[in-house]
């Protein structure tokens, strides 16, 4: 079966290739309707790649920062098709310095963070606050790079620092399977259903220790969803 799974993954990069340049083609001629071309784009994979979603829990509307693991491409897809709000994804620089698909990251004005600038944190915060003046919502992979889909990476202090010097409200966010259905570094896919589990927000003031237990928390939804899978 393994053919098979390599097969589709050779055609769900194909397909990339070839949607992803018309919404960048769209958002360059619609300034004003990138949330909107986005949305609609992931909605689409849905039914290009083949995965169905089990969502658990509800957006919290009043928070102003998601926090969720980071397992594949998937996870942003799943999140930018069913969230309510317009998200701001934080990125890592060599993804929005490729040549032209870099776009899909710039033009919405995604932040950007350079990992080897010492002054990305100040970069972050400035540009956080900025988007969410503009009624966005901050999305983060505390992890800072993809886990395996079993066991979440230690959580880098970006995310801290951001919820702490802007007072905002986090809602954490567990995304399970969908390394297993779109596998980018071993190039395989398949059908199946990518779970969506939202947690209460979280209110940094109230417990200093809010991110080592959020970490906790997170691996243990996820060990016993796989269990149960």
């Amino acid at each position: 079966m393994k053919i098979f799974a390599k097969a589709k993954a050779a055609w769900i990069l194909f397909e990339f290739l070839v949607t992803v340049p018309i919404v960048i083609f769209l958002m360059k001629l619609w300034n004003d309707k990138h949330w909107e071309f986005r949305k609609k784009w992931s909605k689409l994979q849905s039914y290009l790649t083949g995965y169905k979603l089990d969502i658990v829990g509800e957006p919290d509307p009043d928070a102003e920062l998601v926090l969720l693991n980071h397992q594949s491409l998937l996870d942003i897809i799943v999140m930018d098709a069913t969230y309510p709000k317009d998200l701001c994804w934080v990125a890592k620089r060599e993804i929005a310095d490729m040549p032209f698909f870099g776009q899909i990251l710039t033009l919405p004005k995604m932040i950007i963070v350079d990992r080897e600038d010492k002054k990305s944190l100040l970069k972050l915060l400035a540009d956080a606050k900025e988007r969410l003046g503009e009624g966005r919502v901050i999305a983060m992979f505390p992890e800072g790079t993809r886990d395996d889909g079993k066991k979440l990476l230690p959580f880098k202090m970006g995310a801290r620092f951001l919820a702490s010097k802007l007072d905002l409200k986090v809602q954490p966010v567990v995304i399970v399977n969908s390394r297993q259905i779109l596998d980018s570094l071993n190039f395989t896919a398949k059908s199946g259903t990518v779970k969506i589990i939202y947690l209460p927000t979280i209110d940094p003031k109230a417990d200093k220790n809010w991110y080592t237990k959020l970490h906790e928390d997170m691996q243990k939804i996820l060990d016993r969803e796989t269990k149960q899978s």
